[in-house]
């Protein structure tokens, strides 16, 4: 791999409507740490955003629990001969913005003259380190063309930023040390937790510095006269810590000792250390793709990036939010995107952090049986938006109605039972992937057990048979259905794995097993019909349809939604999202080919993709029945999810499921590796627009490497592997080159460089 060919991402002009989209693309982190890559200067149109993985709080009665905004860091009054820099004023002569992948680095250039007629460069760069979790660090330049300038620069901790006006930390101290260190301590209302912010501001001796502590904000002034072609320069490294699972007053002197340690080395040498620790990461992780558009490399960098970003492999007590930890879209709550969308990537390139967010899981265990109870059943039922403690999170209620006055209320956490099962299924594809025996003995067994126990107790007898009534789907426009395909399929697999685990490891005979026999042979699997469709549910087929054009043009505002209630869309043949077509992704191997596309064909053109989870999905499937043309222009519309031009598309945060789905559409349906019950399999499908993929893979204890063109197939492993390509058993070891002879790979040489 060229490490230096890394993607970037750019904007090459300065437009208020997308300053919230771009904090959003650009953000910086590290899967610790996140902050949104809003401007320096103030805009009233942008949202700051600093958060901490696993730092949750709730305002107060009848609000939600939700990922902290923290205190910012990131804004400066910038006062240039005693006028306000704001690009909203003066002239913009030059605006270059980039964020580069590989570095993870943040620049912006500006060639700005003043009201008065000067003319100055503003240049900024800053970086979340990949090595060190609490570390922000960001550089500011300012240099005067014309004349003599006065430059006064204001920044350090503003403890004013809320949660969209929600205040969630209480000011305990604010000092500054040495005259150099500013710190803040803040305490969550709630007494739960303490957070400690750090910073320090280094400029030129020549520069006169005060201090001030006022209205929850503690800031450095700082003020230089220059000669034209000078620079004012400020480095400000700043530490960011927080206690989520009680209050520490350690943490304040803990976190002081690294701000110094950091502020000694200075912006290079520690930016030098992260790009370090990011190579390290990318080698082991990076899909590389020969593409007629470079927009495709670009899209899968970007995914990546983010990837990393999101990812809090510091802290198996928390997992990967909705939105990462880019903005507070979804309250930084986690739901099944995780599990299914998410922890392949891992699963595949660092197996130890799938395992992580596995035990996120087992560890809320406690919850979810608290909610199972509540409703009656036993075993564990996880919530569908969880945070650090495990239980419910989903608001009871949406937005007020503004023409009623009411409140609509939120079905998911009620009937969107399938998260359990798609737990489950992840579950077992790990250790299915790495033969990691003494997680599946210990955390895997519980949790299968424990959700496979929910289904049991779930399922009601109807004529001699069992079924599963008032669930929704992953198509969540059809809400309170009965038998929904997806579920009842998922659910029937979640209690074969318990079934099969528990004779494998044995346990007491509590009558668990004969429990499972029986589910398993009287639970209700909506068939194929003969023309190979299955219903989504007992009464989809017998909804009308109508004409969908207009709402599919316009996928994902949920534009459908103004023309009908919710209640008239339940009643027609529209999906939000895939729904059987999810199944046949998630369990392919209980489908032929003449079903799944039957059911390709059927469902998609009454699908909106009204989610961000939809297109992708249908991608994947299409890939794998050989539709090239419609799996690739699947999968470019899901990258455009976030990358696409829409101006708010991502204002409040990153699609985080939408680049796991990214990565998926490239490994799972181009490159067509899948696990199927323990077995590898490869069926290469690359789009006419792609010449050559090439990416790593982690399976059962070693890494593979894949590169594949429309007629050769190259696998590197250092130990022996037995996989199935196009369904035909070969055993890898070395370097091994197929060639593609019509269906048919065959094995050209084996050199294996070991022996």
């Amino acid at each position: 791999m060229n490490y230096e060919t890394l993607n970037h991402t750019g904007q090459a002009r300065f437009d208020p409507h997308y300053h919230n989209k771009y904090a959003t693309l650009m953000a910086a982190g590290n899967g610790a740490l996140g902050v949104r890559a809003t401007h320096e200067e103030a805009y009233t149109t942008q949202t700051r955003g600093m958060y901490l993985a696993g730092l949750y709080h709730r305002a107060g009665e009848g609000e939600t629990t939700e990922l902290v905004n923290l205190p910012d860091l990131v804004g400066m009054e910038i006062e240039l001969n005693g006028e306000l820099f704001s690009l909203l004023s003066g002239e913009i002569l030059g605006y270059h913005r980039e964020l580069c992948f590989a570095r993870g680095e943040l620049t912006r250039v500006v060639d700005w003259r003043s009201a008065q007629g000067q003319r100055f460069t503003i240049k900024s760069t800053r970086f979340v380190s990949a090595q060190r979790l609490g570390l922000f660090c960001l550089r500011l330049a300012i240099t005067p063309h014309d004349d003599t300038a006065t430059v006064r620069v204001v920044t350090g901790i503003d403890a004013t930023q809320t949660n969209s006006g929600r205040q969630h930390l209480a000011e305990r101290e604010l000092r500054v040390f040495d005259n150099r260190y500013l710190q803040g301590r803040y305490r969550t209302l709630d007494n739960n937790a303490d957070v400690t912010l750090c910073c320090a501001c280094q400029v030129s001796p020549q520069a006169q510095v005060s201090f001030s502590a006022k209205n929850r904000r503690l800031l450095q002034h700082s003020q230089q006269t220059l000669t034209a072609g000078a620079s004012f320069t400020l480095e400000k490294c700043a530490w960011v810590s927080a206690t989520p699972d009680g209050p520490d007053d350690n943490d304040a002197a803990q976190s002081l000792i690294r701000l110094r340690e950091c502020a000694a080395a200075g912006y290079d040498a520690l930016l030098a250390e992260s790009l370090q620790t990011r190579r390290a990461w990318w080698q082991g992780a990076r899909v590389e793709v020969e593409s007629d558009s470079g927009q495709d490399q670009q899209a899968l960098d970007f995914a990546l990036y983010h990837l990393h970003a999101m990812t809090p492999r510091h802290d198996e007590r928390s997992s990967i939010a909705a939105k990462g930890l880019t903005g507070e879209g979804y309250k930084g709550h986690v739901f099944w995107d995780t599990e299914v969308f998410l922890l392949p990537f891992y699963l595949h390139t660092a197996p130890g952090v799938a395992r992580q967010l596995l035990r996120y899981r087992w560890l809320n265990l406690a919850g979810a049986k608290r909610k199972a109870a509540r409703g009656g059943w036993q075993g564990a039922l996880f919530p569908w938006e969880s945070a650090r403690s495990g239980d419910e999170e989903t608001p009871p209620f949406a937005a007020i109605n503004i023409r009623t006055g009411l409140r609509q209320k939120v079905a998911s956490a009620e009937a969107e039972h399938h998260l359990v099962a798609d737990i489950a299924w992840a579950v077992a594809t790990y250790g299915q992937a790495t033969g990691d025996a003494s997680f599946m003995a210990h955390e895997g067994r519980e949790l299968l057990e424990e959700t496979a126990r929910f289904w049991l107790s779930r399922a009601q007898e109807v004529n001699g048979r069992l079924e599963l009534h008032d669930v929704i789907g992953p198509d969540e426009y059809t809400e309170h259905i009965n038998n929904n395909a997806y579920t009842s399929y998922l659910a029937h697999y979640n209690v074969a794995l318990a079934l099969e685990t528990r004779r494998r490891v044995g346990g007491p005979d509590d009558g668990f097993i004969a429990q499972c026999e029986d589910f398993l042979a009287r639970l209700f699997l909506p068939a194929p019909r003969p023309d190979g469709v299955i219903a989504q549910d007992d009464t989809f087929f017998s909804k009308p349809t109508i004409d969908l054009t207009r709402y599919r043009a316009q996928a994902g505002s949920q534009s459908v939604l103004l023309d009908y209630s919710r209640a008239e869309v339940n009643e027609m043949q529209i999906l939000k999202q895939a729904d059987v077509v999810m199944l046949l992704y998630m369990l392919p191997w209980r489908f032929d080919n003449a079903t799944v596309a039957a059911n390709l064909d059927y469902y998609e053109p009454r699908t909106i993709h009204d989610s961000s989870l939809s297109k992708a999905i249908h991608g994947i499937v299409a890939a794998r029945c050989g539709r090239h043309d419609e799996a690739y222009r699947f999968w470019r519309a899901g990258c455009e999810i976030d990358l696409g031009d829409a101006p708010h598309s991502s204002d409040d945060g990153i699609h985080a499921a939408a680049t796991g789905a990214i990565w998926l559409g490239a490994v799972q349906g181009f490159a067509g590796v899948s696990v199927q019950n323990g077995e590898l399999h490869v069926t290469p499908s690359l789009p006419r627009q792609w010449q050559r993929l090439a990416f790593p893979f982690c399976w059962q204890g070693g890494t593979l490497s894949f590169a594949m063109t429309h007629d050769t197939l190259t696998m590197t492993s250092a130990r022996a592997v037995r996989l199935f390509i196009n369904g035909m058993a070969v055993d890898v070891e070395g370097e091994t080159v197929f060639h593609r002879d019509g269906n048919v790979w065959r094995k050209e040489a084996l050199c294996n460089p070991t022996r």
